[in-house]
């Protein structure tokens, strides 16, 4: 069995002149699609993986409630501030006990341990990348650069036609990681110096904030991505 991207799925069907959309119609298209692009089966997670992804899962969703709740506490009437302070006490005690299940599930496992003691030594790298990454890509180190840009959705797409040359811009990918890593990129351009470096050199030569802090994120998940590949710590000298 192989799960499929469903836009994917779609757009062959429409590619293929199938603009009708029944079950029926449905099966039949992906039955069309295993058979002409044959897609890579990737092997189900395993039991502690699955765990561990499931309290990253857990711990977006305490913090986006944390958020919801601090922002209506801003303007909330004093008659039900007290409710909502008490509420925010009990999430952010969650967090805490999240964050220590997930520090003492990577633990658990050597491999894991290693491949968070080593993304942690790098400058703007905290706990909560380490561990989306350990957790949430497995395929970190196995891919080469382009391809994990490219997973991650932090690699230029061209747009060119004929002469005809069109903005890059990046999509897809695997969008909760992507979001991490731009938390960690904020602070790896101000605290870690080949980053730091890199950022402002793109400031320097004209391009705008996001497009520098794009190619920033590329960059840092690069670093990393080698780094895992050979087993080594930060060394500035040469990432």
């Amino acid at each position: 069995m192989v799960v499929v991207n469903p836009r994917h799925a779609r757009d062959f069907a429409k590619a293929t002149g199938r603009l009708a959309k029944t079950d029926p119609l449905d099966a039949q298209g992906l039955a069309h699609v295993a058979e002409a692009v044959r897609p890579t089966p990737r092997p189900l997670p395993a039991a502690q993986a699955q765990a561990l992804s499931a309290l990253l899962t857990r711990r977006r969703q305490l913090v986006q409630l944390l958020t919801a709740e601090r922002r209506r506490l801003q303007s909330a009437p004093q008659r039900i501030r007290a409710d909502i302070q008490a509420h925010i006490a009990w999430l952010e005690h969650r967090l805490a006990r999240t964050d220590a299940d997930l520090a003492a599930g990577i633990r658990s496992s050597p491999l894991w341990r290693t491949k968070d003691e080593i993304l942690q030594s790098t400058p703007g790298v905290g706990p909560v990348l380490s561990r989306t990454l350990v957790a949430e890509v497995p395929e970190l180190g196995l891919l080469n650069r382009k391809e994990m840009a490219a997973l991650i959705g932090v690699a230029p797409f061209n747009y060119d036609s004929g002469t005809l040359r069109g903005k890059r811009v990046v999509w897809g990918g695997r969008a909760h990681v992507r979001a991490v890593l731009y938390m960690s990129t904020l602070s790896a351009v101000r605290h870690n110096p080949v980053l730091k470096a890199f950022y402002e050199r793109l400031r320097a030569a004209g391009k705008a904030t996001k497009v520098a802090l794009t190619a920033s994120m590329r960059k840092l998940l690069t670093i990393l991505n080698a780094m895992i590949k050979h087993r080594t710590r930060w060394q500035a000298k040469t990432a």
